[in-house]
């Protein structure tokens, strides 16, 4: 997989004209991306108020509408501590999942190792055969999935880059991905950015030959800083940014 379209993030209602919150808009704009270039898919599911949610229901009706639409593209889904800021009820949320049929449950999750749930959580989604995405924001953060005995059956680790220049992110991004390589993982690495050091990241990416990821949760912006037309066009954006990295 070398470029995962993320469609939508933690981003509120009205933040893009083309930002996809319900199950039609979420198929919509994932078929579109796909049709782009994109090789799997990253959403946050949202409740009939247009919040995030993680609540089974809520997840399935946005995965059955994007899965009918882009028929075995993986798709995957967020699990940041900050929809539901309880641990206990995570878990809850990740159990339902795992008893979702098929078209409803997610392929992958992501999971940021440095919340408070995360350990337990990639245990209950690896039970559940989901695949888990342990995100790493920190050098620390990585330093605490090298603790973990289970590291090695994730199934990629993100490397994520916050709202800061690319004088900032640059060499904290290597010095992340130098603790990964020192440990010898060998696990698929995903580097992408935010704001910012979104762009900057991609093209790193393609310097590096990792996966990347795009989207209207991490930019709103095309390279030049003129405003994204909607997921596909940031899609193609990348594509071409990846092609001109190598």
């Amino acid at each position: 997989m070398r470029l995962k379209a993320c469609l939508n993030g933690s981003r509120e209602p009205g933040a893009h004209p083309q930002l996809p919150l319900t199950p039609g808009q979420l198929a919509r704009a994932a078929a579109d991306a796909v049709v782009a270039g994109a090789q799997a898919l990253h959403l946050h599911p949202r409740g009939s108020d247009g919040l995030e949610s993680l609540q089974a229901a809520d997840v399935a009706a946005a995965l059955r509408a994007v899965r009918a639409a882009c028929p075995g593209v993986p798709v995957g889904i967020s699990s940041g501590f900050w929809i539901l800021p309880d641990v206990a009820a995570q878990l809850r949320a990740a159990q339902r999942w795992g008893e979702l049929e098929q078209a409803g449950r997610p392929d992958f999750v992501s999971v940021n190792v440095h919340e408070p749930h995360a350990r337990a959580l990639a245990g209950t989604l690896l039970q559940s055969g989901i695949g888990v995405e342990a995100g790493l924001w920190t050098p620390d953060a990585v330093d605490t999935f090298l603790s973990w005995l289970e590291r090695h059956r994730a199934l990629r680790v993100l490397v994520e880059l916050p709202d800061e220049p690319e004088a900032v992110t640059a060499p904290q991004a290597a010095a992340m991905l130098g603790r990964l390589e020192a440990a010898a993982l060998n696990l698929p690495t995903l580097l992408h950015g935010l704001g910012r050091s979104a762009w900057p990241m991609v093209s790193e990416a393609g310097r590096r030959g990792l996966s990347t990821r795009i989207g209207l949760e991490d930019t709103l912006s095309l390279p030049d800083g003129s405003a994204a037309p909607d997921n596909a066009g940031l899609v193609r954006s990348a594509l071409a940014v990846l092609a001109s990295a190598r």
